[in-house]
C-alpha cells in the first residue's frame, strides 16, 4: 500500500511535466513561425521601399545596395550581379560605397551563374584593393583550374589554404592542380585530406591513385583502381591502370580480369577502348592464349586499321598460332624453351654426335648451350645462343657472345633468333667464327624438329 502512495504522485508529476513541455513546444513553434513571417514581411517591406525610391531615383545607392544584398542572400545571383554592376559604376562618384565589397559580391555572383570571364576580371580588381582574402584566392584558383592553368591555380589555392586549412574545396582543387603539374607527392597529401572529408569524390580518388602509381606505390594505387573499375565514369580508365600494373607485375590472370571489366562498360571513349583491347590481347599472348589474342587484334583492326603495330602483331601471331614450335620458342616457360633448344642443337650437325656440356639462361632473354660436337672428320666445342625475340638484334649481344666463346674456349658460335640482325651486327661477325641464323633458317629447322 505504501508503494502505491509513492507511485501515483510520481506518475501525476510526469504527466504534468510532459503537458507543460508540449505547451512550451507549441508556443516555441508559433514564435518561430511568427519570426519567420516577420522576416519575410521585413524583406518584402525593404524591397517595396527600395523599388519606390528607385522609381524616383534609379541611381539611389542605398536602395540599390539593399536590393543587391537581398538578391545575393536569396541566391538570385543574376539580379544581384546586375544590381552590383550599377553600384560599381557609382563607386567612382560615391565615396560612401564600399567599392571592395561591391566588387567582390559582383564577382561572386558572376561565379555562381558561370560568367567566369566577368568573375575573373572582378576578382583581380578586388585583389588590388585588399590582399589575403580567402574568397578571392580560392575563386581565382578555381578559375585558373577551369582554364587548365594549373601552375597558377596551385599558387592561388596554396594562399587560400593558409587562410582556411580545412576548406574541402580548396584542398580538393589544390590536390588536383598539383597532380596536373606532376607534383605527385604534394598532390597526394592534399587529395587524401579532401577524401577524408568527402570519401565519395571519385575524381579525387582516381587522381590519388594516379599519384601513387607515378610515385611507384603500386599497392595502394591498384587498390584504388580496382575499387573504381565498376564506376560508370572512371571505371574504364581505372581498369586500364589496374590491368597495366598487374601486367607489368607478370600477374596476367588479374590483368585479363581488369581489362575485361573495363571493356564491359557501355560508355567508353574510343581511345580507351582500343587501348584496353590492345593490352588485353598482350595479356592473352603472355598466357599463350593466341586465339583470344588474335580475336582482339582483329577487333582493333576493324575499328582502326593503323592502330599501333596491330597489323604486324596479327601477322606474327597468326604464324605463331599455326606453328607450335614457334610458340614454344617465343612464348612458353623457360623450361620448355630450353628443351626445344636442346633438340635444335642436333639439327645443325645431323651426322654428328652432339654432347651437351652446359646450359645457362639469361632471364627470359636467351639461353646458351655449350656442346661438344664429334664427327668422323673433326671434333670441336660449339656454343649456341638462342635469343627469344622477333625484333632486331644488334652488335652488343654478339660482342657478349664472342666474349663467352673465348671464355669457354669454344671453336665456333651460333646465334639463333626468330628476328633479324642489324647491319652492324652482321659486320661484327665477318671476321669471327660466329654464324647468324635468322628467322627464315630457324623456321625450316623448327618445321623438322619433333618436340
Amino acid at each position: 500500500m505504501s508503494t502505491l502512495y509513492i507511485v501515483v504522485p510520481i506518475g501525476a508529476a510526469l504527466i504534468a511535466a510532459v503537458f507543460i513541455l508540449f505547451i512550451l513546444r507549441k508556443k516555441g513553434d508559433k514564435k518561430e513561425v511568427k519570426n519567420k513571417n516577420k522576416k519575410v514581411k521585413d524583406r518584402n517591406t525593404i524591397v517595396r521601399e527600395a523599388n519606390r525610391r528607385l522609381a524616383q531615383n534609379p541611381k539611389d545607392p542605398e536602395a540599390l545596395l539593399l536590393l543587391a544584398d537581398i538578391y545575393y542572400s536569396d541566391q538570385t545571383y543574376e539580379k544581384a550581379m546586375r544590381t552590383y554592376q550599377v553600384l560599381i559604376d557609382l563607386c567612382g562618384t560615391n565615396t560612401e560605397l564600399d567599392e571592395f565589397e561591391v566588387t567582390l559580391r559582383y564577382a561572386l555572383s558572376a561565379m555562381q551563374i558561370k560568367q567566369y570571364q566577368e568573375a575573373y576580371k572582378s576578382f583581380l580588381i578586388a585583389r588590388t584593393m585588399k590582399q589575403d582574402v580567402f574568397e578571392i584566392e580560392h575563386n581565382l584558383g578555381h578559375l585558373e583550374y577551369l582554364n587548365k592553368n594549373y601552375e597558377k591555380a596551385a599558387g592561388y589555392l596554396s594562399k587560400a589554404k593558409v587562410m582556411k586549412p580545412d576548406n574541402l574545396q580548396t584542398l580538393r582543387l589544390l590536390g588536383l592542380s598539383l597532380f596536373r603539374i606532376r607534383r605527385y607527392q604534394d598532390g597526394a597529401i592534399h587529395l587524401r585530406k579532401a577524401l577524408d572529408m568527402d570519401p565519395e569524390d571519385k575524381e579525387a580518388l582516381f587522381c590519388l591513385g594516379q599519384c601513387y602509381h607515378n610515385l611507384g606505390q603500386n599497392e595502394p594505387a591498384v587498390k584504388i583502381f580496382a575499387h573504381l573499375r565498376v564506376d560508370p565514369l572512371f571505371g574504364p580508365h581505372a581498369a586500364l591502370y589496374s590491368g597495366t600494373i598487374h601486367l607489368n607485375a607478370h600477374d596476367t590472370n588479374k590483368a585479363i580480369m581488369d581489362f575485361e571489366i573495363g571493356l564491359r562498360h557501355e560508355q567508353i571513349k574510343q581511345e580507351v577502348r582500343l587501348e584496353l583491347m590492345y593490352r588485353l590481347a598482350t595479356a592473352y599472348i603472355k598466357n599463350q592464349d593466341l586465339p583470344n589474342a588474335l580475336n582482339y587484334f582483329q577487333q582493333i583492326r576493324s575499328i582502326q586499321p593503323d592502330y599501333k603495330d596491330v597489323k604486324q602483331q596479327l601477322e606474327n601471331y597468326s604464324e605463331l598460332n599455326r606453328n607450335k614450335n614457334l610458340q614454344v620458342f617465343l612464348l612458353s616457360p623457360i623450361s620448355d624453351f630450353v628443351a626445344l633448344c636442346r633438340k635444335l642443337t642436333t639439327s645443325f650437325f645431323p651426322d654428328a654426335k652432339v654432347k651437351i656440356l652446359d646450359i645457362s639462361v639469361q632471364k627470359n632473354d636467351y639461353a646458351d648451350i655449350l656442346t661438344e660436337v664429334s664427327t668422323t672428320k673433326w671434333e670441336d666445342i660449339v656454343l649456341f645462343r638462342f635469343v627469344r625475340t622477333s625484333g632486331d638484334i644488334g652488335e652488343l649481344i654478339l660482342r657478349d657472345l664472342y666474349s663467352r666463346i673465348k671464355e669457354v674456349k669454344a671453336g665456333r658460335g651460333y646465334c639463333i633468333t626468330t628476328g633479324t640482325f642489324t647491319e652492324s651486327a652482321q659486320h661484327f661477325v665477318e671476321a669471327r667464327l660466329i654464324d647468324l641464323i635468322e628467322k627464315d633458317k630457324l623456321m625450316e629447322k623448327l618445321l623438322h624438329t619433333n618436340y
